[in-house]
């Protein structure tokens, strides 16, 4: 019920939570209204829009994520016992399958016989994994520059669309030249807001003609001619091209988040090896 509970947190609805937790909305509901009652307090203030939490949740939740952590702990601790070196990677969603696939690719290489456990996530997921020992790794979005993270590399966002669209040959393109162009909405974008504001400061609004959180599925999309979108510039596809907006200029830096909590002693060596390798794969890539 813990985890249902801080799901709903990390997503601001049941409906969501729900989701990332691979159950049913009733069944998650349900474990949200005993924890309820087994504590005596409402968690949630529930409207049409979004949950939001109570006076009560509020004090709750870094109580809810300190048990979480204890518990991960613990059942790490168990684990190991039993298991061979695995490394656990939290992935970001936004992340190319490929880019992530090859570094994996390339360390099982150099380094056999090691296994890794991944788990796909948003940012703040992934930090709040890291909190709380779900993970031991996260290749995610750098925000501020401390010793948490090892920057990895930057790249900005580029329009993608099909090599037969009519555009496709140019070199930049305004935002004024989408006005009718049909435009598939990747609903996980770090810079959703962004690329809304870019259009409207232009008075455009190209018609929405696709939203989708898989953003492999966006790309194969937008190679099939359905749609345009703005991607990163690490996504790419034979049959898709990427090209620069004028005026459009955000940048990401993709990271690799170290544990927060100090490894059992079998796998320091590995964390060792996995972080040396990680940072200039990039680099050579």
């Amino acid at each position: 019920m813990l985890r249902y509970f801080l799901a709903v947190v990390e997503t601001g609805s049941f409906t969501k939570a729900a989701g990332a937790c691979l159950i049913t909305q009733p069944t998650l509901s349900a474990g949200i209204k005993r924890l309820e009652d087994q504590i005596g307090v409402a968690l949630f203030i529930r409207n049409n829009k979004r949950v939001s939490l109570t006076t009560a949740g509020a004090r709750f939740l870094p109580r809810a994520k300190a048990i979480l952590h204890e518990v991960n702990m613990a059942s790490a601790e168990i684990a190991q016992t039993d298991q061979a070196d695995v490394l656990r990677l939290g992935v970001l969603q936004t992340l190319p399958s490929a880019l992530v696939a090859r570094l994996l690719v390339g360390f099982a290489a150099a380094h056999p016989g090691i296994r890794f456990d991944l788990f796909d996530g948003t940012e703040q997921e992934l930090l709040n994994r890291l909190d709380e020992r779900g993970i031991d790794f996260a290749l995610s979005l750098r925000r501020v520059e401390d010793d948490t993270s090892l920057a990895l590399f930057e790249e900005g966002y580029q329009l993608a669309l099909s090599r037969q669209h009519r555009l496709a040959a140019e070199r930049i393109i305004r935002g004024e030249d989408l006005a009718n162009e049909s435009m598939i909405v990747r609903s996980r974008c770090e810079v959703l807001s962004e690329t809304s504001r870019h259009f409207t400061d232009r008075n455009v609004r190209p018609p929405l003609v696709y939203r989708t959180a898989q953003d492999e599925r966006a790309l194969s999309m937008v190679g099939a001619g359905v749609g345009i979108t703005v991607m990163p510039e690490s996504y790419t596809a034979p049959d898709v091209v990427r090209i620069p907006m004028k005026g459009f200029n955000p940048r990401r830096t993709v990271a690799l988040f170290l544990p927060r909590f100090s490894l059992p002693q079998r796998l320091k060596d590995t964390a060792e090896a996995f972080t040396g390798f990680t940072r200039p794969f990039y680099r050579r890539g």
